[in-house]
């Protein structure tokens, strides 16, 4: 599946271009939901990844795009709940989620690429 960080604030997903965060699941891209986790804001000083959003835990591995600088927070439970799945989370900036992804055959990904910070 080919992806890549265009620039700041904008991604490219198999030739198709986002400008906002969005969730790849077994291949399939949508855009992603940060309502659920809009409660942390204050906490984190930025809309964190929670456990309360809709995540992509259908495979063995779940690969966290943090942002062109690699800010995103990522919510302990988020975390907590990989390890009791038994999935492998990754959790790097996005440009290099995006080469990880490209190296993936697309029913295989399941990723939270974030566009920004």
């Amino acid at each position: 599946m080919q992806a890549r960080l265009l620039e700041f604030g904008s991604i490219e997903v198999e030739g198709r271009t986002y400008q906002n965060d969005i969730v790849i699941d077994a291949g399939r891209v949508r855009k992603r939901k940060k309502k659920p986790s809009k409660p942390f804001r204050n906490e984190f000083g930025h809309t964190p990844l929670s456990a309360d959003e809709d995540l992509p835990w259908g495979g063995g591995r779940l690969i966290i795009g943090t942002g062109a600088h690699g800010s995103l927070p990522i919510m302990p439970q988020v975390l907590d709940e990989a390890q009791r799945r038994e999935v492998d989370l990754t959790a790097v900036p996005t440009e290099e989620a995006c080469q990880l992804i490209s190296r993936l055959d697309s029913r295989e990904v399941h990723a939270i690429l974030h566009v920004t910070c």
